[in-house]
């Protein structure tokens, strides 16, 4: 039973067990009544899914009778950060595409009508290293919508009008980037970090021309990611196993298998020397972005610290350090928070980001360098680290709201290699942090002098001077690149 599931049960049971010990005809003094109750302590169990193989292919499964619906999902290892930067447009417009491109045997808008005939909800996305799907389908038209969402995955016609149509709409993106401070803020921050690497990748005008983005890319992109060996798929909703095993044999066989493996992610080097940028634009809104590189990675022994401390630092909300000062007590900025990355394989960051006047820029930039100096020099108060502790345990039960969230995370956690029990684990990590070793995270990994500072706005309205005092300031001129 899901979590919203267990609320319901144990506000039924606390009416009827009321209702059940007042005598016939009795006024019922409900404070007095809400107060004599006892319960056990409530233990929450999460649904746990179970591991199946079809045809090779990893199946997590998990029925839930609440609906008559079925969702299926899929994820396929590989993504445009795997394979060279003439790839990369193909490979961001790949996932659009298997929705909007049609099939070899239905053109797009036969998709569009069989979609909207069975009333079948699907997503299609990805990212650097993968591709992701999902469909949403009443019980009784499973075998027809499984057919048509496989199709859509499994053999695409890209049709090159919806090629056309998506080539437009990113063009259109491009030429907006100068347009959004921060967006634009956020891209040059990467491309400053991450350089020729995907994670500092930004659409180019000449990404898109269509001697670059062709239907044959997209085919061979198509090859060497859908296919079998990179599949993992999900299950879940009013069906057995027995009932959806068949329909999911018949769609994997034959699928063709992978021909070579994928290559692997390229390791990013990352700007570790820090400095102080300037994009000049005039703006009422100033965008301040900052940052370094830190070694903590997902699992790593400092990594429950790191997200307790990022947490209290501002990732907290109005609990949190920046925000608090920044905002509340400064009044520089609506906003700022923190953030600290922390990949799998490689180097994430630790910083932050706010938004401010371009008067005070220089100042709000000042005392977030303050902040994440005191971070270093003293322990948080255990108040502090109970708050963030609780914010996360809180929450703790959100994480099994629906069994298609529970199937997406474990297959998650199966793609990066991670125990089947780690978000327990996370749970765990994090409620036996000390406030002793937040501050060593901190000191061990935080280095405010070494930050990367962007800062998009008006120079013509800032403390220049203050500005120059971290460092002399490069003027980024960036147009529609």
């Amino acid at each position: 039973m899901t979590a919203s599931g267990w609320v319901r049960v144990g506000l039924a049971a606390a009416m009827a067990f009321v209702a059940a010990s007042a005598p016939a005809g009795a006024q019922i003094d409900a404070r007095a009544a809400a107060a004599g109750l006892r319960f056990a302590p409530l233990r929450f169990e999460a649904p746990e899914p179970r591991l199946h193989e079809v045809q090779g292919v990893p199946v997590f499964f998990l029925e839930d009778r609440t609906v008559p619906l079925v969702n299926v999902l899929a994820r396929f290892e590989g993504g445009y950060g795997l394979f060279p930067r003439e790839l990369y447009a193909a490979g961001t417009a790949l996932p659009a595409l298997l929705r909007y491109g049609g099939t070899q045997a239905l053109p797009p808008d036969s998709v569009d009508l069989l979609l909207e005939y069975y009333a079948l909800q699907t997503s299609f996305g990805g990212g650097g290293e993968s591709v992701f799907s999902s469909m949403n389908t009443l019980s009784e038209h499973l075998v027809e919508t499984l057919d048509l969402w496989a199709a859509m995955m499994r053999t695409p016609r890209f049709d090159s009008a919806q090629v056309e149509v998506w080539r437009g709409r990113e063009l259109d993106a491009v030429l907006r980037l100068p347009e959004d401070p921060q967006r634009l803020a956020f891209s040059e921050f990467n491309r400053l970090l991450y350089g020729d690497h995907p994670v500092g990748w930004e659409m180019r005008e000449d990404d898109l021309t269509p001697a670059v983005l062709t239907v044959e890319k997209l085919r061979q992109l198509h090859a060497r990611i859908l296919c079998r060996d990179n599949l993992m798929l999900g299950v879940t909703g009013d069906v057995a196993w027995s009932e959806i095993k068949p329909s999911l044999e018949r769609m994997l066989r034959g699928w063709p298998p992978c021909r070579t493996a994928l290559p692997k992610a390229p390791e990013p080097a990352i700007r570790e020397t820090g400095g102080v940028f300037l994009i000049p634009r005039p703006l009422e809104q100033s965008v301040v972005v900052l940052a370094h590189p830190t070694e903590v990675n997902l699992g790593d022994a400092d990594y429950f610290a790191a997200q307790i401390g990022n947490t209290i630092l501002g990732a907290g909300g109005f609990s949190s350090r920046l925000l608090a000062r920044v905002r509340t007590e400064e009044g520089y900025a609506y906003s700022a928070a923190s953030l600290w990355t922390t990949p799998r394989q490689y180097k994430g960051l630790v910083g932050a980001v706010t938004r401010t006047r371009p008067e005070t820029a220089a100042s709000a930039l000042g005392l977030i360098l303050e902040i994440l100096q005191g971070m270093r020099n003293e322990p948080p108060s255990r108040d502090e680290v109970g708050t963030a502790v609780d914010q996360i345990a809180n929450g703790f039960v959100f994480n099994f709201e629906t069994a298609a969230q529970i199937i997406s995370r474990r297959m998650s956690f199966l793609s990066q290699d991670l125990p089947a029990d780690w978000l327990e684990d996370y749970l765990r990590g994090v409620q036996d942090v000390t406030p002793a070793a937040v501050q060593e995270v901190f000191r061990k990994h935080l280095r405010p002098g070494d930050m990367t500072i962007l800062v998009v706005g008006d120079p013509e309205r800032m403390d220049m001077a203050a500005l120059e005092a971290l460092g002399p300031v490069t003027v980024l001129e960036v147009g529609g690149r």
